[in-house]
Formats: C-alpha cells, structure tokens, sequence
C-alpha cells in the first residue's frame, strides 16, 4: 500500500494567496434559524443564494422556511426614537475595548449600558443585545465596512408654471337599471 506524504509549503502558499471578498452592508442579511450574518449573492422566488460572512460557506436558504432581515433595514428601540443597526455597530466601534462574551447576559447589558447608554433596554432583549454582539464581531473580524447604501440624490423638479383651467365639477354619473322582464 503506497504511503501518504503531507506537504507543508503549498498550505502556506494557499494561507499567503487568500482572496479576500469585499462585501457591501447592504447586502448582508440574518436568517431565522441560522447563526451568523449571509451576504445575498442571488435571489430567487423560492429562496436566495446565500455566503456565509464568516467561514465563506456558499447555499440556497428556503423562503418557506427562513425569513431574511437586511441587516440595513433593523432598528434599534432607544429611549427617544428608534435608530438604525448602524449607528449602534458604529458607537460599538467608537467605545472600543474588548467585547463581553457573547453568553453572558449580564456583562453584554453593561457594555450595551458603556457604549450606547440611550438604548431603551425594557424594550430590547437580551437575546438581541448578544445578537448585535455577535454580528458586530463578525464584521469586524472580516473587515466589513459598516455603514448606510447612500441613495442616490434625486434631482429637484423645476417649478414650470401651469396655466389653470376654471374648475368644474360634474355630476356623477346615474348607474344603469336593468329593466324587469315582463311576462
């Protein structure tokens, strides 16, 4: 029987070569039912085809069983209005500091307290605070920049003026009867 033989230089090479993947915010989607953030790569009436950002796996994720969040369109309960996932990831960002273990809830309703203290923590979970934690650090560990799609500025109409017609009104038109049938 021949023996294998394990090369060590071209695992090396392949670790040096990585392609990095450059992923847009708007984009990234959570599921119900799976762990971890996806990027859409297509969608389809059933379904879309999904990457997951965190270890680059590739699959199809049913409609009829999942739903889709774009991680872009969540909002945030806070004691005033409520304000969009990113401005929270971004104040994460700016409090810096090491993240609390994903698990704890008590030490993630501190940090949450530290970094963003406006949030209204009756109305959001503790589930959703780790959730954000958990999102947040794979983001940050796959280097995905956080941040709104800007909408492209619609150009303002230019006011032309109208001559106006005298307004009339008219009558509503009568419904049609149907006559009887007589016998």
């Amino acid at each position: 029987m021949p023996q294998l033989i394990y090369l060590a230089a071209p695992k090396r090479i392949i670790e040096e070569k990585r392609i990095k993947i450059y992923m847009e915010y708007s984009k990234l989607v959570a599921i119900s039912g799976l762990p971890g953030v996806f990027e859409v790569i297509n969608s389809k009436t059933d379904g879309a085809i999904v990457r997951s950002v965190d270890d680059k796996t590739t699959r199809f994720v049913s409609s009829r069983i999942h739903q889709f969040s774009q991680l872009e369109s969540i909002e945030v309960y806070t004691t005033a209005d409520n304000v969009n996932l990113v401005e929270i990831f971004q104040a994460m960002d700016k409090a810096g500091g090491q993240l609390p273990d994903e698990k704890d809830a008590t030490a993630v309703k501190k940090y949450f307290e530290k970094a963003y203290p406006e949030m209204d923590f009756e109305r959001v979970y503790a589930s959703d605070m780790k959730k954000m934690v958990k999102w947040f650090d794979i983001l940050k560990k796959n280097e995905v920049e956080i941040k709104l799609s800007e909408e492209p500025e619609a150009e303002e109409p230019v006011a032309t003026p109208v001559e106006e017609a005298p307004a009339t009104e008219e009558a509503p038109k009568k419904k049609a009867t149907r006559k009887k049938k007589t016998e």
